[in-house]
């Protein structure tokens, strides 16, 4: 088990903003709440009922309730319906826009991984994950049962380690493994121009706190 300080952890929220609202969101797209919020959706998942909902992480769920496709507020998304923080960072949203599509696919940067599944990782597992400021970039998991420490008492456990880098605004994007999907992107040390650590809050540990499946 590792414990890191992460300082830039709160900072990766902040994330440019688009010039025009999507007719789809998918994993590693954006969504935008009152106050400048800004989430970038992990994945895709949906209920029982086939009802769409994005994996977000807790700290950024918890900054607004409603969300909208458009950082002009003008196209509305969804609601969040669950956040966690601290001990896990994890929260969903539930998509509640007909006009809107909500594929199982990641955005690689107009180009789309399909993902079929999830998986909880093991240790040497090739991991890649997308963020808003980055891109992907791809390495390997290095640990699993992590631990960040933000100070002030906000402790999350649990997590996946990987060599991958990440940088500010990089928070929430998807971390998958060929077409399965891993974790999202919480923070990490190091900048992407010589390497870094990355932390994942794991995937199926949200769909199982909220009773959600991939698709």
């Amino acid at each position: 088990m590792s414990t890191v300080l992460i300082a830039l952890a709160a900072v990766f929220l902040t994330a440019p903003a688009a010039s025009a609202a999507p007719t789809a969101l998918r994993g590693g797209d954006r969504l935008y709440g009152a106050g400048g919020a800004v989430c970038t959706v992990g994945f895709n998942a949906r209920d029982g009922g086939g009802a769409p909902h994005a994996l977000v992480t807790g700290r950024c769920a918890a900054t607004a309730g409603t969300w909208y496709a458009d950082p002009g507020l003008t196209v509305p998304a969804g609601t969040t319906v669950g956040h966690s923080f601290p001990g896990n960072d994890h929260g969903v949203i539930r998509y509640t826009n007909p006009a809107l599509s909500y594929p199982g696919e990641v955005n690689l940067g107009g180009v789309f991984q399909d993902i079929t599944g999830a998986a909880a990782p093991r240790v040497g597992q090739s991991v890649c994950h997308i963020g808003r400021t980055t891109g992907r970039h791809c390495g390997t998991v290095t640990a699993v049962n992590a631990t960040i420490d933000y100070g002030g008492g906000n402790v999350v456990h649990g997590l996946i380690r990987s060599n991958t880098c990440a940088e500010p605004g990089d928070s929430g994007g998807p971390a998958f493994s060929g077409t399965l999907a891993v974790g999202l992107v919480l923070g990490g040390s190091g900048h992407c121009g010589f390497g870094g650590t990355t932390y994942h809050q794991p995937v199926v540990e949200i769909l199982s706190a909220y009773g959600l499946s991939l698709y």
